[in-house]
C-alpha cells in the first residue's frame, strides 16, 4: 500500500497532559506528525486536533481505533485532502529596502493574495493564507529578495461530510444528568454477591 497524507481530527474532551498521551501513540508507531493544531469546537468544553501524516491507510484507521480507546477521546477520524476543506497561515518577513526597490509591491500582494501587516523602516511581514503549495510559492519569489524569516502555522481543517458527529456534540452539550437517582440493586446484598 502507498503512503498519502491523511488528515486525522480528533474531538477530545479538554483535559491537561491529553496532548502528550496522543503524541506517545504516534512516536511509539515511529509515525512522524507533519502537522498539529488544537483548538476548541463548535462545542463548549470539547476540543478538536487535527493532526497532518503521511501513512497507508490501513496504519491510519488502525491509529484511529487506538485514539478513540482514551477515555477523553470521543471520536477520531481520518481523510484524504480530497474530503476536507484546509488552510495554513504563513508569515513572510523581508527587508523593506529591498522589497521596495526590486519588487512592485502592489502586484505581488494581488498575484499572492498576501497583505503586508506590519512596514517598519528595516523589515516588512507579509501574510498569505491557503494550500501548502500556494504558501510555498511565496517563499521562492520572496528567497532572492532576501526572505529574513518565513513561519507557516499548522493546518485546520473542516471535513466536507462530518455532519453525523457534529449533532451529535450538539446533543452531548445539551445532555444533562437525570434527576432520578438509580440504586445500585446489589447494595443490600453485599454479603451473598461478595461472599467466596
Amino acid at each position: 500500500m502507498n503512503k498519502q497524507e491523511y488528515t486525522i481530527t480528533v474531538y477530545t474532551e479538554n483535559q491537561i497532559g491529553l496532548i502528550n498521551r496522543i503524541a506517545i501513540l504516534f512516536s511509539r508507531r515511529k509515525i512522524n506528525i507533519e502537522s498539529l493544531n488544537t483548538s476548541p469546537s463548535e462545542v463548549e468544553g470539547i476540543h478538536r486536533f487535527t493532526i497532518v501524516i503521511n501513512e497507508t491507510e490501513e496504519v491510519v484507521r488502525k491509529l484511529c481505533r487506538q485514539l478513540e480507546k482514551q477515555v477523553e477521546i470521543l471520536k477520531a477520524y481520518y481523510n484524504t485532502n480530497e474530503e476536507i476543506i484546509w488552510q495554513e497561515l504563513a508569515l513572510y518577513k523581508v527587508s523593506t529596502d529591498e522589497i521596495a526597490e526590486k519588487v512592485k509591491v502592489e502586484r505581488l500582494l494581488r498575484e499572492y493574495g498576501a497583505r503586508a501587516v506590519v512596514i517598519r523602516k528595516d523589515y516588512t511581514v507579509f501574510e498569505t493564507t491557503g494550500q501548502r503549495e500556494e504558501t510555498d510559492k511565496l517563499v521562492e519569489v520572496l528567497a532572492p529578495l532576501g526572505l529574513i524569516e518565513f513561519v507557516r502555522s499548522a493546518r485546520v481543517a473542516i471535513i466536507k461530510n462530518s455532519k453525523g458527529f457534529h449533532e451529535k456534540l450538539k446533543e452531548f452539550e445539551l445532555t444533562e444528568p437525570g434527576e432520578e437517582v438509580v440504586e445500585n440493586e446489589y447494595l443490600n446484598d453485599q454479603d451473598k454477591v461478595f461472599s467466596m
